[in-house]
């Protein structure tokens, strides 16, 4: 007999390991049954799981630390103990802010701080004629939010004084751009390349550029539910792990596209779901697909280990951008909200590598290593910021006094 747990989600490229989970037989294979439950809205995502609609949720990394820490609502603690994948998210202007920024090289992904000089005096000029460029992001506590505003400041531009950001849901950005309401967004795919298909946007950067190696969503719960389902919960951590094995070969690709696009999923062209797992992007309407390597990362590398270092890097850039006071008491409940132990404790014994250390320095990776681990082998790949600063949690607070 199986045990069912129900897996709030987004429509979105990034939700793809517990649906193959289950469509693969995987969750099947470790006992349990994954009932899912679509939005549209990361609002709504949060409120099915906090009220109890969903046990599990597809969830903004971000979103899980604020909710903990009580930003926006009363506080309620999640937890975090599987990461579904890094980065995947692009940059998407539109095509008249493209044309004008980038109008040389249509058919490249866009060097961040070549693009970001070019973006400054743009926004510095439309600021002076009262029409300020306006970004869209797809949630206030969102890695998108995140990584838009960390790139924006590395380049000199003041988010919130010399640029507009807005909430869109990631659904409604290519509209948002169609109308003229947002002159660019931030969203993972398919999204930004279902602007490109309608001809209202153009991708020019992905965030793997910002942060080689940027965390993105979660698998979140609440704390009685990790409490009370322990058994089912670290069964589905390693049918998620199966299923991140399954999504990066190369001949399932088509496949998990089909079925990634189906309606009750994405609802979305295959084509286009299939660019993104494939890290070839249409970057112009009619153009040729591009590959950027490792614009979504689902596996390698620990890819799924939620390190404690990168819950402490959002916690961070959360004081930054919400003006709040660092608090000690605060940084280690962002942290607490990843839990090695637990991807640890479901993984051990099984073939797959697990870190020996909980926290890393983010952005010190320069070239190909080996890392420590408890069991197996771990390679680890660059894992830089475009701006070439590294992140060590031991120094939260010099970092802080070292952001602009």
């Amino acid at each position: 007999m199986t045990e069912q747990l129900n897996v709030g989600f987004l429509p979105l490229v990034d939700a793809c390991l517990p649906i193959i989970a289950q469509e693969c037989g995987f969750a099947e294979e470790e006992g349990v049954t994954l009932r899912f439950l679509r939005d549209v809205s990361w609002a709504t995502v949060l409120d099915r799981l906090l009220y109890g609609h969903s046990d599990v949720a597809h969830m903004l990394a971000p979103l899980a630390i604020a909710t903990t820490l009580g930003r926006g609502r009363p506080a309620q603690p999640l937890v975090a103990p599987f990461v579904l994948g890094l980065n995947g998210n692009a940059v998407t202007l539109s095509n008249n802010l493209a044309d004008m920024l980038t109008r040389s090289e249509p058919d490249r992904l866009c060097d961040p701080a070549e693009l970001g000089a070019k973006l400054r005096d743009e926004a510095l000029k439309r600021k002076a004629e009262g029409r300020p460029i306006r970004l869209g992001v797809v949630h206030r506590y969102s890695s998108h939010n995140y990584m838009l505003r960390y790139w924006l400041a590395g380049c000199g531009i003041r988010p919130d004084e010399d640029v507009e950001i807005v909430t869109v849901a990631p659904p409604f950005t290519a509209d948002a751009l169609a109308t003229g309401e947002i002159d660019g967004s931030c969203v993972g795919e398919p999204w930004n390349s279902v602007a490109v298909d309608r001809g209202v946007g153009r991708i020019v950067l992905a965030t793997a550029q910002i942060w080689r190696r940027g965390v993105e969503k979660v698998l979140a719960m609440r704390q009685p539910v990790l409490d009370q389902r322990r058994d089912a919960v670290e069964r589905m951590i390693r049918a998620l792990r199966r299923a991140g094995e399954h999504f990066v070969d190369p001949a399932n690709w088509e496949a998990n596209a089909q079925l990634l696009a189906r309606p009750e999923y994405l609802a979305s062209d295959p084509k286009l779901v299939l660019g993104a797992i494939s890290d070839r992007l249409v970057l112009r309407q009619d153009g040729p697909a591009v590959h950027y390597s490792d614009f979504m990362f689902q596996h390698r590398e620990a890819a799924n280990f939620p390190w404690i270092s990168q819950a402490q890097w959002l916690y961070t850039q959360m004081v930054r951008w919400d003006r709040m006071e660092y608090s000690p008491a605060d940084a280690a409940s962002a942290a607490s909200v990843f839990r090695p132990d637990i991807y640890r404790s479901a993984l051990r014994g099984f073939d797959s590598p697990l870190p020996g250390a909980s926290s890393k320095v983010e952005g010190a990776v320069t070239g190909t290593i080996g890392a420590g681990t408890e069991q197996g082998q771990l390679v680890m790949e660059p894992d830089a910021f475009f701006d070439g600063k590294t992140f060590d949690p031991e120094q939260l607070e010099e970092y802080l006094a070292g952001q602009s």
